[in-house]
């Protein structure tokens, strides 16, 4: 398949009106300027601090682009008018830095509801969460440093297991998948390790649970090719969703504050080559693992097509999902789900406040020269310059 399967501006584009187009490349404009994301983020941050009201102007740019509403009813329409395209939803109710076992616990309750809410939706397939809405991100980094806990700790811990488990076993009863969030380095180990566990439970007759893959970090296929040797003869199928990652600054600043080797790939095309390398030992283990996609590389999408066409295998085979975030890809997004490919948009949603910290990843993801804000760019100019 051609990689001019991604230049179809029309499709891509056929649920923004002119006026969106142009918010849309206002925003990009303005975020392929590292140095104005980051005054615009010290000021909004500051601002949101000192409760100077300027909810109404994230509201109107960035938050619309990227998010789909305050609560469930407002992202209905997007999640229609997507699915009428062929594009699925996922629905993540984002919230991060919580700190009692009161607010893991209302994080988690939250979360069951919106399965309960949108479990006969078959516009929406997966659910989301991040590990550490269920527990303090002290104590998932303790545990990944072998740090022996106290016995208030021990019980802490215990409590994430349980609502670990408790999520997952509900996303199974009601015959929804479950993507568990990659977060920073230092607490990844202690979330692998609560995904095998999930995995392991609840994999068995079917793949329930996907545990999230960095690719900026060197080590991430060696680590699968690990799990594929241990569990050779295991009776439950792995889950990977594959990304590249989205803490880059962050983890390269955290090595040197913290003394130990950046966990990160030297460049930008060793990342490249590690996510496309990562596909195709996935593909070698097809029949011991369900794939998804997340990535706004069209190269990579690609390698995952021909892939399929190499193993005979169809297009909507029910153990491959693409996926992209709402807001970005689209050219992506909605010219595979026209040729028959499964694709999910991941759709965030919640208080402006609470979103801000994914908006502000969104925003310094893209300011990058080798970002995706320059490929959006180019065709919206395209589709514009196509309507007029």
């Amino acid at each position: 398949m051609s990689k001019n399967i991604f230049n179809d501006t029309e499709i891509a584009y056929k649920l923004k009106s002119k006026i969106n187009l142009y918010n849309a490349k206002f925003l990009f404009l303005i975020i392929t300027k590292k140095f104005i994301v980051s005054i615009l983020t010290k000021i909004t941050l500051f601002s949101l601090k000192f409760n100077i009201p300027i909810k109404w102007i994230l509201r109107r740019t960035i938050y619309n682009h990227f998010c789909g509403g305050t609560n469930l009813d407002e992202c209905t329409k997007i999640i229609n008018n997507m699915r009428k395209m062929g594009v699925f939803s996922i629905l993540d109710f984002s919230v991060e830095a919580l700190e009692s076992e009161d607010d893991f616990d209302l994080a988690l309750k939250k979360k069951i509801e919106i399965i309960n809410l949108t479990k006969d939706n078959d516009s929406i397939p997966f659910s989301v969460f991040k590990p550490t809405s269920f527990g303090r991100y002290d104590l998932f980094k303790k545990v990944s440093s072998n740090i022996i806990l106290n016995n208030h700790e021990k019980d802490e811990w215990m409590n994430v297991r349980k609502r670990f488990s408790k999520i997952c076993r509900h996303a199974k009863e009601s015959n929804m998948k479950i993507l568990i969030d990659a977060e920073e380095y230092e607490v990844q180990k202690s979330i692998d390790d609560l995904a095998l566990e999930m995995m392991k439970n609840f994999n068995t007759k079917s793949t329930v649970v996907y545990n999230t893959i960095q690719l900026y970090r060197f080590d991430r296929i060696s680590y699968i090719e690990s799990l594929l040797t241990k569990f050779k003869k295991a009776r439950f199928k792995f889950g990977f969703k594959l990304v590249r990652g989205a803490y880059l600054e962050k983890e390269r600043e955290l090595a040197i504050l913290n003394g130990y080797k950046s966990p990160i790939c030297a460049s930008k095309k060793e990342t490249d080559k590690n996510f496309n390398d990562c596909i195709s030992l996935v593909f070698k283990n097809k029949t011991r693992v369900d794939l998804f996609i997340a990535s706004h590389n069209e190269e990579s999408n690609l390698v995952v097509i021909e892939k399929i066409k190499k193993y005979s295998l169809n297009n909507d085979d029910s153990g491959i999902w693409f996926g992209q975030l709402y807001g970005m890809g689209d050219n992506i997004s909605y010219n595979l789900a026209k040729n028959g490919f499964n694709v999910a948009k991941i759709l965030p949603f919640g208080p402006v406040e609470n979103l801000m910290p994914y908006l502000i990843r969104r925003a310094q993801e893209n300011s990058s020269l080798e970002g995706q804000s320059n490929r959006e760019l180019v065709l919206i100019n395209r589709e514009l310059f196509r309507r007029n």
